[in-house]
């Protein structure tokens, strides 16, 4: 959609009661933008959490009785809504994991430690979160300590905060076994849905997407999106921390080896070693998260009462009101993202530079005039030279009014530093 003045935009305003269900905005004075950070947590995650460790405290998948079956029944409901949540076909496609990045080293270390062969290569953005970089690093050490040389190799990234597809279809040999992206990159506000690539790859290379931004955020189909892995952090999506979702496409089943072996992970001995057993077992083993896979549970119900196209709707148009706000600001520059691309979008997540003052700086003055933000590198391993800079991001609760003392408020200080 071009942008012009005529270009009706979705409103900006949040629900009524959607600020009433998060007790830590009902009495602050502070105007939190960090989202992509984490949530807030509304009262009914707060409240199930609450219950488990006051109610019927149990474990799961081991007990006969009703305390423990009656857990393990509700867990198995979870999964289920989890599944229709992201568009997996079926449950057994939904491990519960830890959080984001570990479910990005379950799919290194479960896929990547058996599957890849001397020579191989996976494609990266070097720029994404560490937790869709490091893991790739960290099994390319572990395979050299066993005679198998892989490469990650990088890609790049467009001005608008997406992934470079052409960049990546010119990296793309007869070695290439993975590639992998941040679906809505955490410091740009870019979405890299890698559409482009559809037909003009080969289908054996396999898609991991981190959707750790993306989920709770917009709607996010992994179908769609051909994902073979896909990684959700559930304290971005109103849930609990230490709690993560790792889609795994059924197609990938039988190439993956137990990522926790222990109790209750889905796996047998025989005389060769570990036989693996079914998914999702297979990849959970110990016992999990109940409460923060409960608190994933009504954080789901919460995320689908406002209507994932709301929130998404919501968070566009704040976005776009924090970038026309922006751009009249002396000294301040965009990084890649919404703000240069070439028609109106944005997904509640911006980030700038201000001339004459650090971003460490910027985000302490900020944080005394009331307006929390994300400042640094923000996990970026690419970013060396410290400069860092400020990110806003935004979700339901966040109002246009916020958005607007926002930008004042940055006006002031742009003002009072060149």
């Amino acid at each position: 959609m071009t942008r012009t003045d005529e270009t009706p935009r979705p409103p900006a305003t949040p629900p009524v009661a959607a600020r009433a269900l998060f007790p830590a905005l009902a009495g602050a004075t502070e105007v939190y933008l960090d989202s992509a950070a984490t949530t807030q947590k509304p009262l009914p995650v707060i409240e199930t959490i609450q219950r488990y460790h006051s109610n019927g405290t149990a474990n799961v998948g081991r007990g006969t009785y009703p305390w423990a079956t009656g857990l393990t029944a509700r867990i198995a409901r979870i999964r289920e809504r989890t599944a229709a949540f992201i568009g997996a076909e079926h449950p057994d496609e939904v491990v519960f994991t830890a959080g984001a990045t570990a479910a990005l080293n379950a799919v290194a270390l479960s896929w990547g430690l058996t599957a890849l062969a001397d020579g191989d290569e996976i494609l990266y953005n070097d720029g994404d979160h560490a937790s869709n970089v490091y893991p790739w690093q960290h099994l390319r050490g572990l395979l050299a300590r066993f005679g198998r040389r892989i490469h990650p190799i990088p890609y790049r990234t467009t001005a608008a905060g997406e992934a470079d597809t052409d960049d990546i279809l010119a990296k793309i040999t007869p070695r290439t076994r993975l590639i992998t992206t941040g679906h809505l990159h955490h410091v740009f506000g870019g979405l890299s849905t890698l559409e482009e690539l559809r037909g003009r790859i080969d289908p054996a290379i396999l898609l991991c997407f981190d959707c750790s931004q993306s989920g709770g955020h917009l709607p996010v189909d992994v179908a769609a999106l051909g994902a073979d892995f896909a990684i959700f952090a559930a304290h971005k999506m109103f849930g609990a921390p230490g709690t993560g979702i790792l889609y795994c496409h059924r197609r990938v089943h039988d190439r993956l080896v137990p990522f926790l072996p222990g109790g209750n992970s889905g796996i047998a001995t025989d005389p060769g070693g570990l036989r693996p057993g079914p998914m999702p077992a297979l990849l959970e083993g110990g016992t999990p998260d109940i409460p923060g896979i409960l608190a994933l549970g009504s954080a789901l119900e919460v995320l689908e009462s406002f209507g994932m196209d709301v929130i998404a709707a919501h968070n566009r148009a704040l976005t776009l009101r924090l970038i026309d706000g922006l751009r009249a600001v002396p000294g301040l520059e965009f990084l890649p993202g919404p703000a240069h691309a070439s028609c109106e979008v944005g997904y509640g997540i911006l980030s700038f530079t201000l001339d004459g003052i650090s971003a460490t700086d910027a985000g302490f003055v900020l944080s005394e005039l009331g307006f929390l933000v994300r400042t640094g590198a923000h996990c970026v391993p690419a970013d060396t030279d410290g400069a860092g800079s400020v990110r806003v991001s935004t979700h339901i609760y966040n109002t246009p009014d916020e958005i607007d003392r926002f930008v004042a408020c940055v006006r002031t200080i742009a003002e009072e530093v060149t």
